[in-house]
């Protein structure tokens, strides 16, 4: 914005009011837009705060299934089909996070686990191991 003031253009920033002698820096945009280096600097920080506070999208894993079902292996012992179901299942999952991340168009089915077995069988060790490997 700018004011006529005894004879001489007095231009303030369009943000803050400031006028052009109570700042170090005006910068002009298009037309009659003003903005000091005061406000330019102010909006900066909003944009690194808000840049660092923003979770960031997932990262794509590296574990495939193989890698997923030996790290198991190296914990639970026996299961062997619990471990293939489970391995595939996470890789699904984090692939699904993934897509969803870089492309909405593209679609993958989600599915549910349901561990069933008797006390003792490893139900809760796979899920603990589970949860350690992807950590």
């Amino acid at each position: 914005m700018s004011t006529q003031r005894s004879g001489r253009t007095q231009y303030q920033c369009s943000f803050c009011g400031k006028n052009q002698d109570q700042v170090k820096r005006l910068i002009a945009g298009p037309g009659t837009v003003y903005i000091c280096d005061e406000c330019v600097e102010l909006c900066r920080e909003i944009i690194d705060e808000e840049a660092t506070a923003r979770p960031k999208s997932p990262q794509v894993r590296t574990l495939t299934p193989q890698r997923i079902y030996d790290q198991l292996s190296a914990y639970v012992i026996g299961q062997e089909k619990a471990k293939k179901v489970l391995s595939v299942a996470v890789y699904n999952h984090y692939k699904r996070i993934s897509s969803a991340a870089h492309a909405a168009d593209v679609e993958l089915e989600k599915s549910n686990i349901l561990l069933l077995g008797p006390t003792g069988c490893g139900k809760t060790l796979l899920a603990r191991t589970l949860a350690t490997i992807l950590d």
